[in-house]
């Protein structure tokens, strides 16, 4: 992790002497050279902390995403450009999400916050076996409800795990006197999404 060995470009272009985009900028850099050793898994975390140091807008959703997403856009679209330029692109799968989504609408007259939102919420992936620029599924007009194709978060696990390689229909366990499988006894792989 020490990043003093890299050249003063790659780390201006990863944002690591912007405050902005510092600290997600040298996890990004670390994420590459871990990659480039072997590491076969890697989460990077973007907020934590209080509140609004997270992307959990429920004050002020739009400042709060505007935030972190120009915390996160420039060291994130470095990584993939440089893992493209490294041969790691196709070897490599990036999954962002979070566990939830937003609701189209705000906490309340004055609260420019939103509340979290399970019906609808966005997952992008991208890189290893991953057919990119499109999307699978849609909400209604208010962003609410899945009204197109909904993907539901077992399809999800089933379409990471085949992209690693398992069968998610094959790996099971038992416990309490049935068998479970990680995707539970949902989910397919989202097929359009494979190259």
């Amino acid at each position: 992790v020490d990043l003093s060995r890299e050249t003063a470009e790659t780390q201006a272009m990863y944002g690591i002497n912007d405050p902005i985009t510092a600290d997600f900028g040298r996890k990004c850099l670390i994420t590459r050279r871990l990659l480039e050793r072997g590491v076969r898994y890697i989460q990077l975390y973007s907020g934590g902390g209080h509140q609004e140091d997270t992307w959990d807008g429920h004050s002020d959703c739009i400042a709060n995403h505007k935030t972190h997403a120009a915390e996160t856009d420039k060291p994130i679209g470095t990584l993939i450009s440089d893992l493209k330029r490294s041969g790691l692109w196709d070897e490599t799968l990036l999954v962002w999400g979070g566990e939830f989504g937003r609701t189209p609408t705000s906490e309340g007259v004055g609260k420019p916050g939103r509340d979290h939102d399970w019906h609808g919420f966005s997952v992008w992936l991208a890189g290893a076996g991953v057919k990119g620029g499109q999307a699978i599924g849609a909400t209604d007009e208010f962003g609410y409800n899945v009204v197109d194709r909904p993907v539901h978060v077992h399809d999800l696990q089933a379409t990471l795990l085949h992209c690693l390689g398992i069968d998610h229909t094959r790996l099971t366990y038992k416990y309490a006197g049935r068998n479970f499988r990680l995707t539970d006894v949902h989910g397919r792989v989202i097929t359009e999404i494979l190259a």
